[in-house]
């Protein structure tokens, strides 16, 4: 990501309802991508995350707030005058060019020599490693070609700002992983602010310089990668961002200090702002699972019965029945002999890596 002291993107306390909405599309949003930087918008279904890339691409106008790009307002600027492209998860090539012509489409419709345009229309194939299937129409291609082409035709005219809208959707999963490391290589080396939107938090924390996260039309977190997943602001962030058991607590006054309790038993260490109930989140990947009355060690520990095993290929998903509450462990597949339905075990996990939440 570039250092740069301006932002080459901001959005201004963004307002947007739509007529016979209950609720507002975007609320108060705002937000600054730095120049190089990529920036991901990432949500579920109707968190408003594509609202906001069409407020950028100038699809949408706002009810309050303005849209500025290297500190020039143009909120009121029509799309065709902004420097900004977009990719599309629907390819939207041309079905009767070439893919040589699709590429070279942008610098046509600006008026370019046709020498030229060919020319930084191979560059552009090349830089996608495409530079092979030039004569080819788009129904000849795969689908993850096709991707790499609208790329290609998004990034001929250098645009300040590239947005991305769900563009890997209608991938497979081997395709996505391939296209997420030709994106990450393409941003470093073209040096374009990418504004990716997505619902896929993998794609989102694998790819991203920081990743604002959705909920009801207002940021939630917005932070790098690791202070999203490692530090989540909020209940939403911590199951929506990776995989988390959110289990109630009970914050108590013992011995001159706060103390959680979980199911009545007592967690030494983990940090509570304040007495009453609350809600504690631990990830999956961070409980432990041993013999049923092994030492803690220091670790919060909690007895409990194994209830079910999922197997996924890489890892175990262990369901361990604790009490009145259910909590999930994931672990290595190569132990998944050690775990069977109905055999008891010890829940361990640090309290390190258990996060709060107060009402």
């Amino acid at each position: 990501m570039t250092d740069a002291s301006q932002p080459i993107l901001s959005l201004a306390r963004i307002d947007k309802t739509y007529d016979g909405a209950t609720r507002p599309a975007l609320d108060r949003v705002s937000l600054a991508v730095a120049p190089g930087e990529f920036f991901s918008i990432l949500g579920p279904s109707g968190s408003g995350k594509t609202t906001l890339l069409r407020m950028i691409a100038g699809f949408e106008r706002p009810d309050v707030g303005r849209v500025l790009m290297d500190g020039e307002d143009i909120t009121d600027v029509p799309p065709f005058r902004r420097d900004v492209r977009t990719v599309f998860q629907s390819y939207a090539l041309f079905p009767h060019m070439n893919v040589l012509e699709n590429v070279a489409y942008p610098l046509r419709m600006a008026g370019a020599r046709k020498a030229e345009r060919l020319a930084k229309a191979r560059d552009c194939l090349h830089l996608v490693s495409m530079g092979d299937f030039a004569a080819r129409l788009p129904h000849q291609l795969s689908g993850g070609q096709r991707q790499r082409i609208a790329l290609a035709r998004a990034i001929v005219c250098r645009p300040r700002v590239l947005l991305l809208d769900e563009p890997l959707g209608a991938l497979d999963l081997r395709l996505r992983q391939q296209m997420q490391h030709m994106l990450v290589s393409l941003q470093r080396e073209l040096g374009i602010a990418f504004v990716y939107v997505t619902h896929d938090q993998g794609e989102a924390l694998s790819m991203s310089d920081r990743v604002a996260v959705m909920s009801e039309g207002r940021i939630a977190q917005l932070g790098t990668p690791r202070e999203i997943y490692f530090a989540p602001s909020s209940e939403f962030v911590a199951q929506f961002v990776g995989r988390s058991n959110l289990l109630p607590i009970d914050c108590e006054p013992r011995g001159g200090a706060l103390t959680a309790l979980l199911d009545g038993k007592p967690l030494p260490g983990v940090a509570v702002p304040r007495s009453g109930a609350a809600r504690m989140a631990i990830r999956f990947e961070c409980v432990r699972l041993a013999p049923a009355g092994e030492p803690a060690e220091g670790s919060c520990s909690v007895p409990g019965t194994v209830e079910d095993v999922l197997f996924l290929g890489n890892a175990l998903e262990v369901n361990v029945r604790c009490g009145g509450l259910n909590i999930i462990a994931a672990v290595p597949s190569a132990e998944g002999e050690r775990f069977a339905s109905g055999q008891p075990v010890q829940v361990l996990f640090d309290a390190a890596n258990a996060t709060v939440f107060h009402g």
